[in-house]
């Protein structure tokens, strides 16, 4: 079993280092005197930070690249034909998936809080990180996305305090150690993974269960699900929600950019006045969970305050791209129907005199099929949609969906929608068609981002 301090100083191989939360830990073991390698499919500007650090970065899966490795730590996208997962076995190295060498990281800290749910698991995680930054906790840091106080998606720190995101695909949180636990909502989603709803709920409610009783549970009182599960614990329970809670958000307003400010209530008394500068009701309630979690901390109400408003989100959470011709252009993650209906939302109330436009680019063909009706009735509110191929991330197409017959579906339902194979092609119609004053949103889990930075940098 893998132990953080013990095994300091050995080296640990990283397959698929690349992606964000492996990125993440090769970054915090690096810091603690590790010697790092690792391997992914392409070069990118966060191979090139852990090289910058001192990692071995290699392009390519090869055999060889495992040769000297005391440890092999590998993503639940690799497959087990992959050549470096198969010499790792032939040399009977230690191997691990990303979640158990993570549930081994979090068992060194006493105060580890783990944030879980279908969405927003970012967004609060880095919330609740600068809060406890500020608050000078020094935690130790693994956020899903790269959040600009700390300077990417990790952080080190010397304190009992270790903060990260719990994700629910294959069962990946079901490996952890939390002391407090979150959990923002619980909706259908990885149906490629599990069997149904019930299955999703009851594998949350064993992460739930993984709390000591001494721990706190904080969930959504108006999450139906959630508020289900902090029924079903034994550990310490807090519920927050918009109308319903122990903590609740009143007097809310937005200005221009869709940003709320809010009366916070404790247990139906007033706690303060808190305001944002991401927009969203969504945010408002991941800023419920953050100032609840971080209240049973101890940390004073005036260092929340400051703090959330302090925070400017994540990268590629509506993250402003840029203006080109009167045309403002926003990127998002949304990629499951709920997350698009609160970010449409949020854009509704985000100040525009022109149209809304979105852009979105299907994530995984198995997500695609299985939410396929929920798809369909996601973008209500949006002015023209122009849908992207499928992103197909970890998966082989299957020939059963594709983003033509979306997009027919789609438009049955009444909404402005086309769809268009090439980024070039869709860049051309953004160009023919944009008018100042238009809002355009870039939504997706892939590479769709990168359509909103072609459009601004074309002449």
């Amino acid at each position: 079993m893998f132990n953080l301090h013990k095994d300091a100083g050995k080296r640990v191989h990283f397959i698929g280092i690349g992606g964000i939360s492996m990125s993440g830990l090769a970054e915090i073991l690096l810091i603690y005197g590790y010697k790092v390698s690792g391997s992914d499919r392409s070069e990118s500007r966060i191979t090139n930070k852990l090289k910058g650090m001192g990692a071995e970065v290699h392009i390519g899966h090869n055999a060889e690249n495992v040769h000297g490795a005391d440890i092999v730590v590998y993503t639940a996208a690799i497959r087990e034909d992959n050549p470096e997962y198969q010499e790792a076995k032939r040399l009977n190295l230690p191997t691990y998936d990303r979640a158990e060498f993570l549930g081994y990281i979090m068992k060194e800290y006493s105060k580890s809080i783990a944030v879980a749910g279908t969405h927003g698991k970012t967004t609060t995680t880095s919330m609740l990180s600068l809060i406890l930054l500020k608050a000078g906790l020094d935690p130790t840091i693994l956020v899903g996305g790269e959040v600009d106080a700390i300077g990417g998606n990790a952080r080190p720190g010397k304190s009992p305090y270790f903060i990260t995101e719990a994700c629910e695909y294959k069962g990946s949180f079901l490996k952890f150690y939390p002391y407090i636990g979150i959990i923002l909502n619980v909706d259908a989603d990885h149906l490629d993974y599990y069997r149904d709803i019930d299955d999703i709920y009851d594998t949350f409610l064993r992460f739930a269960n993984l709390i000591p009783e001494n721990g706190l549970l904080i969930g959504c009182a108006e999450d139906e699900r959630a508020a289900k599960i902090m029924d079903e614990v034994n550990c310490n329970t807090i519920s927050y929600g918009i109308n319903k809670g122990n903590y609740t958000a009143g007097n809310i307003k937005y200005d221009s950019r869709g940003c709320a400010s809010f009366t916070v209530l404790y247990n139906g008394k007033v706690f303060g006045d808190f305001a944002l500068k991401v927009p969203g009701e969504h945010n408002i309630l991941n800023a419920l969970a953050s100032i609840a979690a971080a209240h049973f901390l101890g940390v004073d109400k005036g260092i929340i305050a400051s703090s959330l408003l302090e925070f400017v989100g994540t990268h590629r959470r509506f993250d402003k791209l840029g203006e080109k011709n009167g045309v403002t252009v926003i990127d998002d993650y949304a990629h499951h129907p709920t997350e698009i209906k609160a970010t449409i939302k949020a854009a509704q109330n985000f100040s525009h005199t022109g149209k809304l436009y979105c852009v979105f680019q299907p994530h995984t063909y198995s997500r695609t099929i299985t939410l396929f009706n929920e798809f369909t009735e996601a973008f209500y509110g949006v002015d023209k949609l122009i849908l992207a191929d499928i992103y197909a991330a970890r998966e082989r197409d299957n020939g059963i969906v594709n983003s033509s017959m979306l997009n027919d579906a789609i438009a049955a339902k009444g909404i402005d929608s086309i769809y268009i194979k090439s980024f070039e092609e869709i860049v051309d119609y953004l160009e023919e068609n944009l008018k100042p004053g238009d809002l355009l949103i870039t939504m997706g889990a892939g590479d769709v981002y990168r359509i909103g930075e072609m459009y601004l940098n074309k002449a």
